[in-house]
């Protein structure tokens, strides 16, 4: 299926920049920050920067800026917590060009956290053999960063903001070049934007799980149209779930989160009898790589027959988790847990895509003209499993690099044509219920896609979401409800073929068969 619309007309309204950056994350901010000043650049974003996984972000930032750290370290620490499948050259380029980019953002005015000596806080995480992990807010690294990056692009005036845009696919000419993208406005009215550069910064797709620290927004939408366009996609099989999700006992879609930074400064799990049950799994504890601890807690429930397990960091003082953990500090309390004093009661929730659209050192994808970066791609570096606080490093980096190879090729597409409307066939009207097929997704790739896997029940899922799927391709209504939930389907069956397919476990796939 080419077009995940089929409303186009020769009379859809036209508009024209040399570059669109879809996604107003840390990955999507960085790059336009990083386009030519003299070119035109437009950010779209379904809703406002607010909403986003990089607002959310509560962990940090990592990279080699200490005296007794090195990118060597970094690097050896990546490639270990990818379970040997990272791409060793992205991993390079990561770990080396990182600190520069952490050097930019003081530049930007990010205010990262100090010490008492006034220089830069630098914590640990799990994963790191060394503290490399610089923060904001103390636990709003991800919304501190994004805010002052919006900042510096509201002043920007080759750079124009349009909130509340969705996507629904990107545009190609005879060649297979991009030549524009297909928007829906916040009327569901569709018009198209002629340009020869489209940088996808579009985030995860945590919306295919019933439970995820991803914002409702997260639907896979740039990764869906960039495999219709062309664009390939990669180790879809490698999700991460992070080991501790606050556990509620009412259903919440988006789970808040209890960072990892909890355990990196001294936090502990222990089950409801108050053992430490990571203890003798692996040489770092608590502090072992995300898949290891996720696979221990989720048997630790099935073992006891319970849903949550415990992070305990009544150790440290109360003031001190006030101001180290200030947003997880008061989350926690309106909830009646003050965690100086009560055990935070957590369990394992869908939080990251290791894979994504495969691209290269420069963010470019197979299709000439489109770029991803940032969650929605796969550039290598995080293999099998994504070492803590990389995230937000690779959105700096390869969004950086991203921009550059754009102003190195914007001399050649300087001739902007005006991208033709494709000729697509009506599809039938599809008259079906989207909440229903959206929960039903989500649920069964809860019970058959998460932490445990294995051929019987991944089989099964599958089967399911490919007859929603087929039926969704079958038909079309007009609205960007119909279009997500066509995304979800389609990701939801690649991330299942993927699993089947990846016979082996390794890092965050693991096949208990």
């Amino acid at each position: 299926m080419r077009f995940a619309t089929d409303a186009f007309s020769d009379t859809t309204p036209h508009m024209k920049f040399d570059v669109v950056v879809i996604g107003a994350g840390i990955a999507g901010l960085y790059t336009a920050l990083h386009i030519d000043e003299k070119r035109s650049c437009c950010i779209l974003t379904k809703e406002d920067a607010e909403v986003s996984n990089s607002w959310l972000a509560q962990g940090g930032i990592a990279a080699a800026i200490s005296i007794d750290d090195a990118p060597l370290y970094h690097y050896e620490d990546t490639i270990t917590a990818g379970a040997g499948l990272c791409d060793e050259n992205a991993v390079r380029v990561l770990v080396s060009e990182g600190p520069r980019d952490i050097r930019s953002l003081i530049d930007m005015a990010v205010p990262f956290d100090l010490n008492s000596e006034g220089d830069l806080d630098i914590t640990r995480e799990g994963g790191h053999r060394r503290r490399r992990i610089v923060h904001a807010g103390g636990d709003a690294t991800g919304r501190e960063t994004v805010k002052a990056l919006a900042q510096l692009v509201s002043v920007r005036p080759n750079v124009t903001f349009m909130p509340h845009n969705f996507c629904a696919d990107i545009l190609t000419d005879e060649s297979g070049a991009v030549s524009g993208c297909a928007v829906l406005d916040k009327t569901d009215a569709l018009f198209i934007i002629d340009t020869p550069n489209v940088v996808l910064a579009t985030g995860g797709i945590g919306q295919l799980y019933k439970i995820s620290t991803n914002p409702s927004v997260a639907t896979g939408d740039g990764l869906a149209a960039a495999a219709r366009a062309g664009a390939e996609l990669r180790d879809m099989a490698f999700i991460q779930f992070h080991p501790t999700g606050l556990w509620s006992d009412r259903h919440e879609n988006r789970a808040f989160l209890i960072s990892e930074s909890v355990r990196g400064e001294g936090g502990l799990l222990r089950n409801a009898a108050g053992e430490r049950f990571m203890t003798g799994r692996h040489e770092l504890g608590e502090l072992a790589p995300r898949d290891i601890v996720a696979r221990a807690i989720t048997r630790e429930l099935i073992k006891r027959g319970e849903s949550h397990v415990f992070v305990d960091i009544t150790g440290r003082p109360r003031d001190y988790l006030a101001q180290r953990f200030p947003t997880i500090f008061t989350e926690c309390l309106r909830r009646g847990i003050d965690m100086s004093r009560d055990w935070i009661p957590v369990c394992p929730v869908q939080h990251y895509l290791i894979g994504g659209i495969k691209t290269d050192l420069n963010a470019r994808t197979r299709v000439a003209g489109l770029y991803a970066c940032g969650e929605a791609a796969s550039t290598g570096v995080h293999g099998a499993n994504r070492l803590a606080s990389n995230s937000m490093l690779e959105c700096l980096v390869f969004g950086r690099r991203a921009a550059a190879h754009i102003n190195g090729r914007l001399s050649e597409t300087d001739r902007m044509k005006t991208a033709v409307p494709p000729r697509t066939g009506k599809r039938p009207a599809a008259a079906l219920d989207f909440d229903a097929l959206r929960a039903e997704i989500q649920q069964l790739m809860n019970d058959n896609g998460c932490v445990l896997r294995n051929e019987k029940d991944l089989t099964r899922a599958l089967g399911r979401i490919s007859e929603i799927a087929g039926a969704l391709q079958g038909g079309f209504r007009p609205g960007r409800k119909y279009i997500e939930t066509l995304n979800i389907a389609t990701l939801a069956a690649d991330i299942l073929r993927a699993a089947l397919a990846r016979r082996e476990s390794a890092g965050a796939h693991y096949r208990e068969d």
